[in-house]
């Protein structure tokens, strides 16, 4: 049986999922979750994911939310498949990579988040972005980014020397990051901005990109 995901394209939390499953080179099936129609909050949807959040992973009689803990069972149950995501044959780098992946979950993306959602989220429900928000969360990310700075003078990647799963989580809001005035954050930081462009231009993440349209006219 084949995996079967459940979300939308544009979803930062669907493409970071996307991404890794290209990245293995896996065969999957997107079962479109229509956000606007509000399907991700009707009972089909909230027998994969009670929280009412996409995406959801099927495998077999296995169902997973969150997309982090979905892309660590993928990098794990196929590591073997495609590219390393894990560094899974030597223990130090592997934990490297859990570590990195942490300080993305508890240092980046709660800084990033309500930048993006003020820029793109906000007026779609009619509203302006609140510029204190925005300012106030950049200055943390700002910081975060400063610590990935000088992390980044000595190693090609966050883990070390290797593209890991602990790049590919930050792929989704900062790619929205870029689009908006914000960008400068990582422009300005040019050992950042070299790991992002590097990053970004992975085939597996091009491939997702294209469907990452949401707050487009």
């Amino acid at each position: 049986m084949a995996l079967k995901l459940y979300g939308s394209p544009m979803s930062t939390c669907t493409s970071r999922v996307l991404t890794c499953l290209h990245e293995k080179d896996l065969d999957f099936e997107l079962v479109i979750v229509d956000l606007f129609a509000g399907e991700h909050k009707q009972p089909p949807f909230l027998a994969k994911n009670p929280f009412g959040q996409i995406p959801a992973l099927e495998d077999d009689d296995l169902t997973l939310f969150e997309s982090r803990a979905i892309t660590s069972y993928v990098a794990e149950r196929f590591k073997e498949t495609g590219y390393d995501l894990i560094r899974h044959q030597n223990i130090k780098e592997a934990a490297l990579v859990k570590v990195w992946a942490e300080v993305e979950s508890q240092q980046f993306h709660p800084a990033i988040a309500p930048i993006i959602f003020q820029f793109l989220v906000a007026p779609l429900q009619g509203n302006l972005p609140d510029q204190t928000v925005i300012d106030t969360n950049l200055e943390k990310l700002g910081k975060v980014l400063d610590i990935y700075e000088a992390k980044l003078t000595s190693t090609k990647y966050l883990a070390g020397d290797f593209y890991s799963l602990a790049d590919l989580h930050h792929l989704p809001y900062a790619y929205y990051l870029m689009k908006t005035p914000a960008a400068s954050v990582v422009n300005e930081r040019p050992h950042v901005k070299a790991w992002w462009e590097d990053i970004s231009s992975r085939p597996a993440f091009k491939k997702v990109a294209e469907g990452m349209n949401f707050g487009e006219k």
